[in-house]
């Protein structure tokens, strides 16, 4: 057992069910709506994150002598790798072409959602370095106990990716494109801190986008009705389709995550009259608005961007947001103001093999990440020394 974790019991459950939403929310916290316990039972209550998905939950707990749950961490049984966003497909080949069995593999992580935060949750207050130790331990435990191939911590914080790192776990960075609020007071504050070129290219990108005839609304809590999110499954379904893709998430979830998530949901919706013709679903944290889902039923130029990202950026200029992580992947972002940043995982492999050929590709790949986003932040749309 870790060094500190005297008194502290670590335990193993099949379901967020199993955990009281108020305990688990204690160590969650609310900045995040990805980790708390209505996200994920929606997940898991609708079918979506289940074992016959190949998301088979296995939550960790630690828990102290009186039985007050003092940490939790989001863990699934996986038997691919769907739906993660951090691409371990090249390890998995490998291994397997090797002769080794790379799944059931262990999963720290939100399903289906590329979106950064806290995944070793400890409830404030308490032995929060011994929490998260035992919980990692918990993790490690179980590979060896079971013989899988290993685990994987992803979306992590950083300071989470340096205590895994310490324990002998490899770290991975990632790459994505989040849009900053220094304090604007509008989107037009935003816009004068552009290259004019580029704040040309955005108002006209604005102006054809809503000068189709679609009413485009921004909806949260109540005012989205079951009428809506039938209409988004609809979409969501015509994308994965187009992708060629698994349609994980299922109408019901949709429909839970409205009823159980509130306000935290901001379902910005295009309207040709009564229907409902285009969906960009965000949930709102305490200082970001996560984009997550998209799709429409027409081919509206510029309609995309302006209901997932500009549209997103009115709303956290309005509440004070400090920022929009708009998803994973598209360069295409750059442009319109969204930067590239890091993201943190954790990997830990059990086979010595496997681990020292991983290792050795991550450390190449993290030196390409890094020079890959210093590069890239000379892309975006700001106003350099000199420019009008």
């Amino acid at each position: 057992m870790p060094d500190g974790s005297e008194g502290l019991v670590l335990h193993q459950v099949g379901g967020i069910a199993h955990i009281a939403p108020e305990d688990w929310d204690a160590c969650a916290g609310a900045h995040n709506p990805f980790v708390s316990h209505a996200f994920l039972r929606a997940l898991e209550d609708s079918g979506s994150a289940t074992p016959r998905t190949g998301w088979a939950p296995c939550h960790l707990a630690v828990k102290d002598g009186e039985g007050r749950v003092l940490g939790v961490a989001p863990l699934y049984a996986k038997s691919h790798s769907f739906g993660e966003y951090v691409f371990d497909w090249g390890w998995a080949d490998a291994w397997e072409r090797a002769g080794g069995r790379y799944y059931p593999k262990l999963q720290c992580a939100v399903p289906f959602t590329p979106v950064p935060g806290p995944r070793l949750l400890v409830r404030p207050g308490v032995r929060a370095a011994a929490v998260a130790d035992l919980l990692a331990h918990g993790m490690t435990h179980l590979v060896a106990e079971t013989g899988w191939s290993s685990a994987h911590v992803t979306f992590c914080t950083q300071a989470e990716a340096d205590l895994l790192a310490a324990q002998g776990w490899l770290p991975r960075v990632g790459e994505q494109y989040h849009w900053r609020n220094p304090g604007y007071a509008s989107f037009d504050d935003f816009l004068a801190t552009l290259a004019s070129r580029k704040r040309k290219a955005i108002r006209k990108e604005r102006e054809r986008a809503n000068a189709q005839g679609l009413a485009i609304r921004t909806l949260t809590g109540d005012e989205i009705k079951a009428r809506h999110w039938d209409a988004f499954h609809r979409f969501y379904l015509d994308t994965v389709a187009r992708k060629s893709a698994e349609a994980y998430l299922t109408r019901d979830f949709f429909h839970r995550l409205g009823a159980e998530l509130g306000d935290t949901v901001v379902l910005i919706v295009g309207e040709d009259g009564p229907r409902m013709v285009a969906g960009a679903l965000n949930l709102a944290g305490s200082d970001a608005l996560f984009g997550r889902n998209w799709g429409a039923a027409v081919d509206v130029p510029f309609l995309h961007f302006e209901m997932c990202y500009y549209r997103a950026i009115d709303y956290a200029i309005a509440r004070k947001l400090g920022r929009v992580e708009a998803g994973a992947q598209g360069e295409h972002k750059i442009s319109r103001g969204y930067l590239p940043v890091p993201t943190y995982s954790a990997h830990w492999i059990r086979e010595a093999p496997l681990r020292n050929a991983v290792a050795d590709f991550l450390r190449h790949e993290r030196q390409l990440v890094a020079a890959d986003i210093a590069a890239r932040q000379h892309l975006g749309p700001y106003r350099q020394s000199g420019d009008d």
